[in-house]
């Protein structure tokens, strides 16, 4: 299987082209950044497709992040995948965040728990954690961060994402040191293609997880009545 995976759910603009054959990563690559990604991810998307010499009906499946992330972001990514698949008649599938933050180290070893944590700002977090064999211990949603340190402590624990050296800061007292911290700004984006690829078909469509609701609300209040 063939599969184009695109993230802007965070601080990144990424996509990858992975074969799951014989070619494996075709081509990768990924631009920090924090804005901006409405404008850098159709000719990132265009890089990365010419690097692996295939046209979009060469793909069997576009994948993307869901989030939790940044809300424009997020659009922007899901945009990108519906319409590319439904421009090449090829599937589109969506991979949270945080799982895409953990899949490496739960394939690396998954006899210890991950905690995945996204800055949410205001002293929260959107959080998750796998314990053994990757099983969900909870959920994702948005957390207090003390109660993401608090469940960090509870044994030694991988902590990752974006706010993973908050939580770790945040460990109570006499907790258990975390076996370690990987605070990268984005998810990788071949993990990102690989955990599309298994995915089964029309298990995981494409839809935002925002977990929370937009900072800016429309100011309904201040609308106009309308003229009958």
């Amino acid at each position: 299987m063939r599969v184009l995976a695109i993230d802007t759910a965070l601080a990144a603009c990424s996509a990858a082209v992975l074969d799951t054959g014989v070619l494996g990563v075709m081509a990768s690559e990924s631009l920090p950044m924090v804005r901006g990604h409405a404008e850098a991810l159709m000719p990132l998307i265009a890089e990365v497709m010419r690097c692996a010499d295939l046209a979009f009906t060469d793909i069997d499946r576009v994948v993307v992040t869901t989030g939790p992330g940044s809300f424009t972001g997020l659009r922007v990514g899901i945009a990108a995948a519906r319409g590319i698949a439904l421009a090449a008649a090829k599937s589109a599938v969506g991979v949270s965040t945080l799982s895409a933050y953990a899949a490496p180290h739960l394939a690396d070893d998954d006899a210890s728990p991950v905690i995945a944590a996204i800055d949410a700002r205001h002293d929260h977090v959107y959080l998750q954690v796998f314990g053994p064999a990757g099983r969900i211990v909870i959920a994702p949603r948005l957390a207090p961060l003390g109660e993401a340190a608090r469940a960090a402590a509870e044994a030694p624990s991988r902590i990752i994402g974006s706010a993973a050296q908050a939580v770790a800061d945040h460990l109570p007292q006499g907790a258990p040191a975390p076996l370690r911290v990987d605070a990268r700004d984005a998810p990788d984006i071949v993990w990102v293609a690989r955990m599309g690829a298994v995915l089964p078909e029309g298990q995981s469509p494409p839809k935002p997880q925002y977990l929370r609701t937009p900072d800016a609300q429309p100011q309904n209040a201040a609308q106009l009545p309308r003229r009958s």
